[in-house]
C-alpha cells in the first residue's frame, strides 16, 4: 500500500526556512525582475517603481498580520479555503476553494509554458536547437517527480535554485553600487512627484503581481514541525524579503540607467533590460548566467505553484468537493501524490493542446494562463483579508492591529490591486486577443458555481455541508444562519 486517506499524514518535516524557500520560489524573484520590472518602468511611473514595490510590501505585511491569525486558527493548513470558511462561512469558502484551484493550476500551466519558451531561446543563443515542447516536457517531468515525493525534497531543491538566482541579482546590485557609488541610489525614486506620478497605478499593479505565491505558506501546515509559529513567520519573512529585494534591485537599476532615461530605455529593451545590465556590469559570462538562472527560476516557480495546486486539490477532495481519491497521501512521502499526478496530467494536456493548435507558447499560452492565475490569486488575497475582518465582527472583539486595522489596510490595498489588474488586464497579458481579454470572467463564474453548489449541499446533504471547512479550523466555521431542512437538527444547530 502506498496511499492512505484516513491515517494522519507524514508531518513535521518542514521548518520555517523550508517553507520560506517554497513560497519565495513561487514569487520567482529573477523572473519578476526580468519579466515584470521592465514593463513597470516602461508603462508605469518609471523611476518611481521602487516606491511601488515598498508600498505593495507594506500592504502585504498588513495582510500577513491578519492572515497569520487565520493560519493559527486553521492549524496552518487549507490556505484560502480554510481562511474564508473560518471568517465568512461555508458558501464563500467553497467559492474560494474552486477559485484557488483554477488560479493555481492556470499559473502553473502558464509558468510551464514560459519555462519551455525561454529555455528554447537560451539554448538557441548557444547554438542548440530544441523545440519549446521538449523543453517544457523535460521541466514537467522533473516537476512531476519532485511533486510526487516528499515536500522536504522539493524544498531542498528550491533552496539551491533560490540561492542561485538571488545570488546573481545580488552580484549585479553590488557591481552597480561599486561603479556608481551613492549615485546608484537616486533620491528621485522616492520623491512624491515621481513615486505618485503618471502611471503609478500600472506600477502598483506590476508590484502586487510580483508577490504572487508568497501567501502559500498556509498550505503546508500539516507538513510543518510547528505550524502555529513556522507558517506565520515564513509569511512575514517572505513578504519583507521580497519587498526589500525587489525595491533595492529596481532602485539600483534606475540608478544604473538614470532616472530620466529609465522609462525610454525599458520601453526599447523590455525583456532584455536586465540581460543588458548583466552584460554591462558582470560581463558576458554574467549575462549568460542570468539567462540560465532565468530558466531555473521559472522551473522553481513551476514546482512551487504545482505543490500549492496539489494541496488545494487535496483539501477540497477531503471535504468531498473533488473526487475523494485526490485526498490520498503517500504513506512514505506524505505527499498528495494522486493530486500531483492529476495536476501533472492536466498541465501536459493543456500544453499539448496549445502545441497541436500551433499557438505561441508565450504570446498565447503563458500570457493567458499566468494572467488569469495572477488575477485569481490577488482576488483571493483580498478575500482572505476580508475573512479576517468577518471573523473579528463575528467575535465582537479582537486585537486592534492584527484582527482589525492590519487586515483592513491589507484589504484596501489588495482590492485596489484587483481593480488595477482588471482594468489593465490587456497590459498584464500583453495580448490584444479578445478571448484572453474575456478570461477574467471565468473567476466570477467559478465563484458563482461554488456558491450554488454549497447552497445545494446545504439543502440536499446537510451533514456533508456542515463538515465543509471544519477539518481545517481550530474552531467551528462561521455559523450559517440561513434556514436548514428540518429533518437535520444537527445541521440546524450549527
Amino acid at each position: 500500500m502506498s496511499t492512505t486517506s484516513g491515517s494522519p499524514p507524514v508531518s513535521g518535516r518542514l521548518g520555517t526556512a523550508h517553507i520560506l524557500f517554497l513560497i519565495v520560489a513561487a514569487a520567482a524573484p529573477l523572473s519578476a525582475m526580468v519579466g515584470t520590472v521592465p514593463l513597470a518602468f516602461a508603462f508605469g511611473d518609471g523611476a518611481g517603481v521602487p516606491a511601488a514595490f515598498l508600498f505593495a510590501g507594506v500592504t502585504l505585511l498588513c495582510f500577513s498580520a491578519g492572515y497569520a491569525v487565520s493560519a493559527r486558527r486553521t492549524g496552518g493548513s487549507g490556505g484560502f479555503y480554510a481562511s474564508v470558511a473560518d471568517g465568512l462561512g461555508r458558501p464563500p469558502a467553497v467559492a474560494a476553494g474552486y477559485m484557488a484551484l483554477l488560479a493555481y493550476n492556470c499559473a502553473t500551466i502558464g509558468l510551464a509554458g514560459a519555462l519551455g519558451y525561454f529555455t528554447q531561446l537560451v539554448l538557441a543563443a548557444h547554438g542548440l536547437t530544441v523545440s519549446w515542447e521538449w523543453c517544457a516536457a523535460v521541466g514537467l517531468v522533473l516537476t512531476a517527480v519532485l511533486g510526487y515525493r516528499e515536500i522536504a525534497l522539493s524544498a531542498r531543491v528550491l533552496a539551491l535554485l533560490m540561492l542561485g538566482e538571488i545570488g546573481v541579482l545580488a552580484a549585479l546590485d553590488v557591481a552597480i553600487l561599486v561603479r556608481h557609488g551613492v549615485h546608484a541610489l537616486p533620491a528621485a525614486s522616492f520623491s512624491p512627484h515621481t513615486a505618485a506620478g503618471p502611471g503609478v497605478g500600472v506600477s502598483l499593479m506590476f508590484a502586487f503581481v510580483s508577490f504572487i505565491g508568497f501567501e502559500s505558506a498556509a498550505l503546508y501546515g500539516k507538513e510543518a514541525r510547528n505550524p502555529e509559529r513556522s507558517v506565520p513567520r515564513a509569511t512575514y519573512a517572505a513578504a519583507a524579503l521580497i519587498a526589500g529585494f525587489y525595491a533595492l534591485t529596481s532602485w539600483l537599476a534606475v540608478g544604473a540607467i538614470g532616472p530620466d532615461q529609465v522609462r525610454e530605455v525599458a520601453g526599447k529593451q523590455m525583456g532584455d533590460l536586465f540581460f543588458g545590465l548583466g552584460d554591462d556590469f558582470l560581463g558576458t559570462a554574467g549575462s549568460t548566467i542570468l539567462q540560465v538562472l532565468l530558466c531555473t527560476s521559472l522551473f522553481a516557480a513551476t514546482l512551487a505553484l504545482h505543490s500549492a495546486a496539489n494541496r488545494y486539490a487535496q483539501v477540497l477532495a477531503q471535504d468531498g468537493l473533488l473526487p475523494r481519491t485526490l485526498a490520498a497521501e503517500h504513506q512514505r512521502h506524505g505527499s498528495p501524490h494522486r493530486a500531483s499526478v492529476w495536476q501533472s496530467v492536466l498541465t501536459a494536456l493543456v500544453l499539448a493542446g496549445f502545441a497541436v493548435a500551433g499557438l505561441d507558447p508565450y504570446a498565447d499560452l503563458t500570457t493567458s494562463m499566468l494572467g488569469l492565475g495572477t488575477l485569481g490569486i490577488v482576488t483571493l488575497q483580498a478575500l482572505a483579508a476580508l475573512s479576517v475582518l468577518g471573523l473579528r465582527l463575528r467575535a465582537g472583539h479582537g486585537h486592534w492591529w492584527k484582527e482589525t486595522l492590519a487586515p483592513l489596510l491589507g484589504f484596501a490595498g489588495l482590492a485596489t490591486s484587483v481593480w488595477l489588474v482588471v482594468g489593465n488586464f490587456d497590459m498584464l497579458t500583453g495580448s490584444p486577443s479578445k478571448v484572453i481579454a474575456a478570461l477574467p470572467w471565468l473567476l466570477p463564474l467559478v465563484a458563482l458555481g461554488g456558491l450554488l453548489y454549497a447552497v445545494r449541499l446545504r439543502s440536499a446533504h446537510p451533514l456533508r455541508y456542515r463538515e465543509l471547512g471544519t477539518r481545517h479550523t481550530a474552531a467551528p466555521a462561521t455559523p450559517d444562519l440561513s434556514p436548514t431542512p428540518s429533518g437535520d437538527r444537527h445541521a440546524r444547530s450549527q
